[in-house]
């Protein structure tokens, strides 16, 4: 069953001056201090100062110099999401080594897929000497289980891109998922008005249940869908069992089509699922221009597939952002610091408490403006995305290969 988690508002306009942020006793970093007048670092960084360069994280190399203990991030897995391996591991490690942190002071691992993997290897951090664990868990029950064992021996616990229902973390860094949902939404509609879709027989593609993010993707773009629905401007064809998984998603979608064969739009969670779906439409030899599918990731694929006209657009979030984000608070917890109030913009009920976020804005993603956002962000090199049949598509979208 889903349990639905809705996101809170941001807290008030982003504050842009310092703010004082007092240490607190202890050494383990699993509690912090409110701002104010203690003898801790003053420190001001908001959401939109972590850009590409990692330069705001310098800010923090007086508060990484004053924390105890190492912070190990703990990643789910390279099925999901190649990004993982490509961005997160490497732009974390990144953001870590630029607030002045070095290699004995952090982990990256990656689960593999295996919650019982995550939970040794958190327990192995601990016993070496873990003071915080960023968590981005596989499952809610096992990200849960995880950070109790945690606060039961005094480690702070951050929450990384998925946030974990009934958990005990201090904080959640992530991309605004009901937003991200949002913009899939809105995606699709723009691409059934360009490619002159007629009544709509819409297929809503989820990703696994098991995954917050999935139920709060799937609550944006049902919002802005459901006037469509409600109007009879489009009609919901059918909403098939959620997975990542991608040979799943052929065969849900296979399935699908065959019993709906009016099929001519259909909303995907991420880059693989419509990869899946896009599969069967060619072995279909469905043209080109004909059934928009959505996405989110700005995966290689997912742009190609853009690029190629199956694809209408994908949701770009600059992890580079969310990495930096989330390392940043990290530094803070190990310090015994509390993070200051101008970068927690949000927070997000997990069912048991509202955990104090920061939530970043996502981007849509389209053959018109890849080259101002995904290229310009090197998320993708122009060769690999403009190799073979894709130049004369990429020169048509001003990208040089």
């Amino acid at each position: 069953m889903r349990i639905s988690v809705k996101r809170r508002a941001a807290v008030g306009t982003v504050v842009l001056a310092a703010v004082g942020i007092a240490a607190c006793g202890g050494g383990s970093g699993s509690s912090s201090s409110s701002n104010g007048n203690g003898n801790g670092s003053s420190v001001s960084l908001a959401p939109t100062d972590f850009t590409s360069d990692f330069s705001a994280m310098e800010q923090l190399k007086s508060v990484a110099s004053e924390g105890k203990g190492m912070i190990a991030v703990l990643l789910p897995d390279t099925q999901s999401s190649a990004r993982y391996v490509s961005f997160d591991a490497p732009y974390l490690t990144k953001a870590f080594e630029a607030a002045g942190l070095s290699s004995s002071d952090f982990t990256v691992q990656n689960a593999q897929g295996s919650s019982s993997t995550m939970q040794t290897q958190a327990d192995a951090a601990i016993t070496n000497g873990a003071s915080v664990l960023v968590i981005d868990a596989l499952d809610s029950g096992s990200g849960a289980a995880i950070e109790q064992d945690a606060k039961s021996k005094g480690v702070a616990t951050i929450d990384y891109d998925r946030l974990t229902l009934n958990g005990s973390s201090s904080y959640y860094v992530s991309f605004d998922n009901e937003v991200v949902g949002e913009t899939i939404g809105q995606g699709l509609i723009d691409c059934v008005s360009s490619w002159n879709v007629d009544d709509p027989q819409v297929l809503e593609m989820d990703g696994d249940p098991t995954d917050n993010n999935a139920t709060l993707f799937a609550e944006g773009y049902n919002k802005v869908l459901k006037p469509k629905f409600d109007n009879g401007d489009y009609t919901k064809v059918g909403e098939p069992g959620g997975t990542w998984d991608s040979q799943q998603a052929l065969t849900n979608f296979q399935q699908q089509f065959t019993a709906h064969p009016d099929i001519n739009a259909v909303v995907t969670a991420n880059d693989t699922l419509a990869n899946s779906v896009i599969s069967v439409l060619k072995t279909s030899q469905v043209p080109a221009k004909t059934i928009p599918t959505t996405g989110q990731d700005a995966s290689l694929v997912g742009l190609q597939n853009i690029l190629a006209e199956y694809q209408c657009m994908t949701v770009y979030k600059p992890i580079y952002q969310e990495a930096q984000a989330a390392a940043a608070v990290a530094i803070f917890l190990r310090a015994g610091q509390t993070p200051p109030k101008s970068l927690i913009n949000g927070s997000q009920d997990n069912g048991q408490t509202d955990v104090p976020s920061v939530l970043l804005t996502p981007v849509s993603v389209t053959a018109a403006n890849m080259n101002d956002t995904v290229i310009k962000d090197q998320f993708v090199s122009p060769s690999d995305l403009c190799a073979g049949s894709f130049a004369a598509a990429c020169t048509a979208a001003g990208i040089s290969g």
